[in-house]
């Protein structure tokens, strides 16, 4: 694979909420796929060298809500290429918060099992256009019993899929089974608000006390949300993470996102797209979220990115997502697009505006060069 190197670098928003930017002119130094370094200056040399032209670099996006079922095809929207088309938006990471939309869904327990087991080892497999998406979410049904756990984690399972998506609705009879899910280490997420789809259930402030999961997924509605007041008790009474997403309720989310930065919880807010979904398919939707909390909550671009890159790693424990030494560098070269008020990406998000995609890379693999579908960077890479 060899070297990379990436020199005059303006700005790096690390992705780490405890120290979210660099300075430049700075260099970046990769090697089989990892961040081997970080330099001052621009003296690097490597067997490919990217000139940034001065633009900022950060994460790769983590889109901490997706329903992908095989392949790059959604059924839920009935189109191709939706993953190809978050590569376009920055996204280089996925996680499947449950293969729901499968048509013909078994809702047994061998047949969840074997779904979850089969996603989770096609993905394995298969990378559509590169990005890393993390499939195989078990979707709790009746008649699971701890063992299904164990043997499902022993096959590398690591992820629930949203609790409420399936027969197990109650809370009591899901508290067991996420219990048991977290005892053989698995990462568990759970549906908040209003009913999403037939066959899906209301999940309350309540239910998330009882739960308490990895994740309280979409606390601003997927995509109706419960009271902001509901929401509050979420945040302030469980540790676990908060995850905002596209397709749900713009003024809970305006909400969440203040009360959260006026706690100093930040560290602890996640975003997602919650698609393909009855929204549709946003290839845009997490730059969208990450435009939207830093330009009405005040919020400094460089932690908005955060909580779509370094707080996902962690709450997934994830080997990507922060540019440290060690990490994949999976990374996107960000500028202010062209015709922005703000003359920098930085200063671009927090006027609202998208950034322009220079650029996205994988493993250290160029993947794209400039972004299909966001506008046009101000500079480009040399």
């Amino acid at each position: 694979m060899g070297n990379l190197v990436i020199k005059n670098i303006g700005t790096i928003f690390t992705g780490d909420i405890r120290q979210p930017l660099v300075n430049g002119p700075v260099s970046l130094f990769i090697e089989e796929g990892k961040i081997k370094a970080i330099e001052q200056g621009s003296d690097l040399k490597g067997d490919k060298v990217i000139d940034a032209s001065g633009m900022t670099v950060c994460p790769g996006l983590i889109d901490s809500h997706t329903h992908p079922v095989f392949g790059d095809f959604t059924p839920r929207q009935n189109q191709l290429g939706f993953i190809d088309s978050s590569l376009h938006g920055g996204v280089t990471s996925m996680i499947s918060a449950g293969e729901v939309h499968l048509p013909g869904r078994p809702t047994d327990p061998k047949g969840t099992k074997a779904l979850a087991l089969l996603a989770h080892k096609s993905f394995a497999k298969l990378r559509p256009a590169g990005v890393k998406l993390y499939g195989g979410a078990l979707i709790l049904e009746k008649g699971l019993v701890e063992e299904d756990f164990k043997e499902l984690s022993e096959d590398g399972v690591w992820l629930v899929g949203e609790i409420g998506l399936g027969s197990v609705k109650a809370a009591n009879e899901a508290k067991t089974m996420v219990e048991w899910a977290k005892k053989y280490g698995m990462k568990v997420l759970m549906h908040v608000g209003g009913t999403s789809v037939p066959g899906s259930s209301t999940v309350t402030c309540d239910d998330v006390l009882i739960v308490n999961p990895t994740v309280a997924c979409h606390l601003n509605g997927g995509p109706t949300s419960i009271p902001v007041s509901e929401a509050k008790r979420v945040i302030e009474k469980t540790d676990c993470a908060i995850e905002i997403v596209h397709c749900g309720n713009p003024l809970s989310a305006l909400e969440i996102c203040n009360f959260m930065k006026t706690k100093g919880m930040l560290n602890r807010l996640i975003i997602g797209n919650d698609a393909p979904s009855g929204t549709g398919v946003i290839p845009l939707g997490v730059w969208r979220m990450i435009n939207f909390i830093s330009s009405l909550c005040g919020i400094p671009a460089e932690v908005a990115v955060c909580c779509a890159t370094g707080n996902t790693k962690n709450v997934f424990s994830l080997p990507q997502g922060i540019i440290k030494a060690g990490d994949d560098a999976d990374l996107q070269i960000i500028d202010a697009p062209m015709g922005s008020a703000g003359k920098d990406a930085k200063a671009a998000i927090e006027v609202g505006d998208i950034p322009g995609i220079a650029m996205v890379i994988i493993d250290g693999v160029i993947k794209t060069q400039v972004s299909r579908n966001t506008p046009p960077p101000v500079r480009k890479t040399v």
